[in-house]
C-alpha cells in the first residue's frame, strides 16, 4: 500500500520512556516544517480510546486473554481507519506509541497466546499499513518497572501494570527478538540518560530520511 507520509512507531516495556521519545521524534520532524501526528495504543480515536479504558482499568470481571487480543485489535483497526490512514493520506508524520509488534511482544510472548492467531487478527487490522520505521527503546525489565513506578506516584497501577516481572522479562526478549529478524526495528539503548537517549534517536531519524534531516530548521513547506 503506497502512503503519502511516514508512519513511526515506539515500542518498549513499562517505563521505557516513549512518550518523551514520541515527542522527540515529533520535534526532529515538526522542526523541519513537516506536519506531524502524535498518537498511541490502544486508543488514538473516540471509540479505541474506550477500548483502552476497558482494558487498562481492572474490574471485578476478569478479562479473558482472548478478550484482551481481539479488543487490542478492534482499537487498532478503528484506530488504522479513522486516524492513522487519513494521516498519512494527508502526506503528514504519523508518530505511534505501540502498534502491532506491542500484541506479538504481550499477547503473544508474555500471554503465551497462539501468535498464528496474532498474525491473522494484525492483517485484518492493519488493512495494508506497515510502519517505516519502529524505534524499540530498551532497558532492563527492572529499571523500566522502577522508572513506571516513581512517574505513577500513588496512582493506582493498570492491569498490565499488575503482571509481575516475569511477564515483562519475556516481553522484553520478544522485543529483541522481532528486533532481530525485522529490519524496520532499531534499538535504542533506553538506560542511558535522556540526552544520551534523544542523540540515538536523532542519529537514526537522520540516517533512515536524510533528506528530510537536510532541510533547515524552523523551515516551512506547504
Amino acid at each position: 500500500m503506497k502512503q503519502a507520509g511516514i508512519f513511526i512507531t515506539l515500542e518498549g516495556v513499562e517505563g521505557a520512556g516513549k512518550s518523551t521519545a514520541v515527542a522527540s521524534v515529533a520535534a526532529f520532524f515538526s522542526q523541519r516544517g513537516l506536519q506531524v501526528e502524535c498518537s498511541r495504543e490502544p486508543g488514538g480515536t473516540p471509540t479505541a480510546e474506550t477500548i483502552r479504558h476497558i482494558l487498562l482499568n481492572p474490574t471485578a470481571e476478569a478479562l479473558a486473554e482472548p478478550a484482551e487480543l481481539m479488543l487490542l485489535f478492534a482499537a487498532r483497526a478503528q484506530h488504522v481507519a479513522h486516524r492513522i490512514k487519513p494521516a498519512l493520506a494527508a502526506g503528514k508524520i504519523m508518530i505511534c506509541d505501540r502498534f502491532t509488534d506491542s500484541s506479538r511482544a504481550y499477547q503473544g510472548a508474555g500471554r503465551g497466546m497462539d501468535r498464528a492467531l496474532i498474525e491473522i487478527l494484525a492483517k485484518a487490522a492493519e488493512q495494508g499499513l506497515e510502519p517505516h520505521l519502529t524505534l524499540l527503546l530498551d532497558l532492563p525489565v527492572a529499571a523500566g518497572l522502577a522508572r513506571a513506578a516513581a512517574r505513577r506516584g500513588l496512582t493506582l497501577r493498570d492491569r498490565f501494570e499488575r503482571e509481575p516481572a516475569e511477564f515483562f522479562e519475556r516481553i522484553r526478549a520478544e522485543f529483541l527478538q522481532l528486533a532481530a529478524q525485522t529490519p524496520r526495528i532499531v534499538i535504542i539503548n533506553a538506560a542511558k540518560p535522556l540526552a544520551e537517549v534523544q542523540a540515538q534517536i536523532h542519529a537514526v531519524l537522520q540516517a533512515k530520511f536524510p533528506k528530510i534531516a537536510a532541510r533547515p530548521l524552523g523551515e516551512h513547506h506547504g
